[in-house]
């Protein structure tokens, strides 16, 4: 019996794929068309895997039963097209994990809010004691957790680029934070694309299972018009009372997933702030709600979750400045999140690879918040085109040193530098998380 199994990256999620592959008796064989990071070599030489870096040996490839493929390599790859037109299945990791787990599995998606969601739900369960693992686009792939560990639950953070390689998945709990047009480029600048990418986390869901939702989001009410979701519906609002689910009113959250009386918490007892905190507080507390646990510990994890890195995430007070890194403000949505939370002036550092961002639902709050902009990146003339009338100054700078030297300058006792870029990252670093890094290295040497 043909057990060929290929695995096209060698990254996080492919060598754990590599790992649960081996461990379930395939013949793997890794590609990568990349420089492997040594970390991942050792890996994958310590399993004993047959590997390939710099190239796709397009024959050895086709030999495989199936293909798992790491999420940042686009349908449209040449060697993607080619194993399809071969007849070759082309799944993700998420997927291929998945077979080997009877575990209950909650998946959360969406535009914003997804990380801080799901490191949240997995906060309030661990908490309460139970056997629970957090993965997928957060810490350790799926497959390596699988690989590794039993757990009795998993809380998944998935892409949109996860969920297309995602066909017999079955989501227990599924949560969809909200849709707003990002990575377009992948999804032929079709939104419509996008978000049929993410209602996939409703697959397979059947009258036992729940979707969870944002019943303020217009896109997800919009296309929630044209799915078939055999779930049940529990949505969350800031806007609507419903008689299950979670929703803001005076102050409190409310959340009902019973026929006991809801969990209510005011808003100022949560430990994250603003009103995209409080949608992310809500999705959490409906997860916990369902698995029942103890109302008095959902409000204490609630109350004292610490945020994520990269996201709001405090940098540092300086000579009565607070830096806040929000280096995972990859958008345009996810920067109105940010702004919109501070409450003191801001001197935002903003720019980097614009991935078509168009900037105008932002002016607002960049009227009222921002005295100042240090834009960051090889080309900043979008960000002086869309803001140059809302703001006292514009500053270029061309690396994070330079701009965190800068903001400090401009900024004024009370103020608040808030690096939340509404931009990919790669004009000038590699990734995100090390423009987050490079900022908080830059605070400190202050």
């Amino acid at each position: 019996m043909n057990k060929k199994l290929v695995i096209l990256g060698a990254s996080e999620s492919g060598c754990g794929a590599a790992l649960l592959g081996v461990r379930q008796g395939y013949d793997v064989f890794v590609s990568d068309a990349g420089i492997i990071k040594e970390q991942y070599l050792h890996e994958l030489e310590a399993l004993g895997v047959p590997y390939e870096s710099g190239t796709h040996s397009i024959e050895r490839i086709l030999q495989a039963i199936e293909i798992i493929k790491s999420p940042g390599i686009p349908d449209k790859a040449a060697i993607v097209v080619a194993a399809r037109e071969a007849g070759i299945p082309v799944i993700s990791e998420i997927e291929f994990a998945g077979r080997y787990t009877d575990a209950l599995k909650i998946i959360i998606s969406g535009t914003n809010g997804k990380t801080t969601t799901t490191a949240l739900t997995y906060h309030i369960l661990k908490e309460a004691g139970l056997n629970v693992g957090c993965a997928g686009n957060i810490g350790d792939s799926f497959a390596r957790m699988v690989a590794t560990r039993q757990h009795d639950i998993y809380v998944l953070e998935v892409s949109s680029f996860q969920l297309d390689g995602m066909f017999d998945f079955h989501a227990h709990i599924s949560v969809l934070t909200n849709i707003t047009p990002d990575h377009l480029d992948r999804y032929d600048y079709d939104v419509a694309k996008y978000a049929a990418s993410k209602f996939r986390l409703a697959n397979n869901q059947t009258a036992q299972d729940y979707f969870i939702y944002c019943a303020d989001d217009p896109l997800t009410l919009e296309y929630m018009r044209q799915q078939r979701i055999n779930s049940k519906l529990l949505p969350f609002s800031i806007n609507s009372e419903f008689e299950y689910g979670a929703w803001a009113k005076e102050g409190s959250i409310h959340v009902k997933t019973n026929e006991n009386p809801p969990f209510t918490m005011t808003i100022h007892e949560m430990s994250l702030r603003g009103i995209h905190n409080t949608y992310n507080s809500m999705a959490s507390a409906v997860v916990a709600g369902l698995l029942d646990i103890r109302k008095e510990k959902i409000r204490e994890s609630l109350a004292n979750f610490q945020n994520i890195e990269h996201r709001l995430e405090f940098a540092g007070r300086i000579k009565g400045v607070e830096y806040i890194n929000d280096s995972k403000a990859t958008n345009v949505n996810s920067a109105w999140y940010a702004l919109e939370s501070m409450e003191r002036p801001v001197v935002w550092i903003a720019g980097g690879v614009d991935k078509g961002n168009d900037y105008e639902a932002l002016r607002p709050l960049v009227r009222e918040k921002v005295r100042v902009i240090v834009a960051l990146g090889v080309d900043n003339r979008k960000i002086h085109e869309a803001f140059q009338k809302d703001v006292d100054m514009i500053v270029n700078t061309g690396s994070m040193e330079e701009a965190v030297h800068v903001a400090s300058g401009l900024a004024n006792r009370g103020d608040i530098v808030l690096l939340s870029p509404a931009c990919a990252s790669f004009d000038l670093f590699h990734n995100y998380e090390e423009r987050g890094r490079l900022f908080k290295d830059a605070v400190r040497n202050l």
